[in-house]
């Protein structure tokens, strides 16, 4: 039995909100950062008001870059990340569901062997596999390209895994029901299992996004283009000055910047990622 005192409920509140400055106060920090002049941080002191150059910093970051820094304009960098997080989310998610749809549905030889084979995959990631990785994708002619950015990280051994275990759950009943009706196996994935995987691929999208968007290794290998330069590389080209100190109001504005999508993609589909994550019950 859960005890209701006022007490208790009071420290639950305080812990809640410490923990939220605790990740909020940097965030704070930084949004703070890029409104003021590049030397105001060097002297020791963080001011935690904001300051003037607000405007000025984001709208030169977003249309001509810090040229001080090396980067370029931040505009279509912001782009490119998007687009590579949103092709490798629904990639991921596409590729997955049809596998684990292949495994549990259909009977073929081999059918666990291939399954147990994709999941060991989950032990040899793009850092491990990077040189093959990256020459296949060279000897292809896909260096600086959507499809060099995107391609070789498109399978997903983690989502095809939380498929399979939820078709497991669906009954059988579904299944026959269906036959009786005379659907066919895609409409039977197209009118059932889609519906009922809803929540699943919206925690999975959400997941999969934020990992598409902070992507900063394989973009850096196979892009020399700046046209095909990501947010997450900007911020890394500013902050790694040579000679003199970093221009910290654009490296702090940049990441704030690059805050933003993976924040409204949370916010738009919290409900069905909260739910996917902790529904257990079709």
């Amino acid at each position: 039995m859960v005890e209701n005192k006022p007490w208790l409920t009071a420290l639950a509140h305080l812990v809640l909100i410490l923990g939220v400055i605790a990740v909020a106060f940097p965030v704070y920090v930084a949004l703070i950062a890029s409104t003021r002049a590049p030397d105001e941080f060097m002297s020791g002191l963080i001011p935690l008001v904001p300051g003037p150059h607000a405007l000025q910093t984001y709208w030169e970051l977003l249309t001509t870059g810090a040229s001080t820094s090396g980067a370029p304009p931040l505009g279509p960098m912001m782009l490119n990340s998007l687009v590579m997080a949103l092709i490798i989310a629904t990639g991921k998610i596409a590729i997955s569901i049809l596998s684990a749809f292949a495994i549990v549905y259909f009977r073929f030889p081999f059918r666990q062997f291939f399954f147990w084979m994709i999941f060991i995959t989950l032990m040899l990631p793009v850092e491990v596999r990077i040189l093959p990785t990256f020459k296949v994708v060279a000897d292809l002619g896909m260096l600086n390209s959507y499809l060099g950015l995107t391609v070789p990280l498109l399978a997903s051994a983690t989502a095809t895994f939380l498929f399979r275990q939820f078709f497991l759950t669906v009954p059988d009943e579904l299944l026959e029901a269906a036959r009786v009706d005379g659907a066919g196996p895609m409409k039977f994935f197209r009118d059932i299992l889609l519906p009922l995987s809803q929540t699943n691929i919206a925690a999975l999208f959400v997941i999969l996004f934020i990992y598409g968007w902070n992507q900063y290794l394989w973009p850096l290998l196979v892009t020399t283009d700046t046209g095909y330069y990501t947010i997450v590389m900007a911020i890394k080209r500013m902050a790694d000055v040579a000679d003199g100190l970093p221009y910290w109001n654009y490296v702090m504005a940049a990441a704030v910047l690059s805050m933003l999508p993976p924040v409204l993609v949370i916010i738009v589909m919290q409900k069905l990622f909260v739910k996917g994550l902790v529904e257990t019950e079709k």
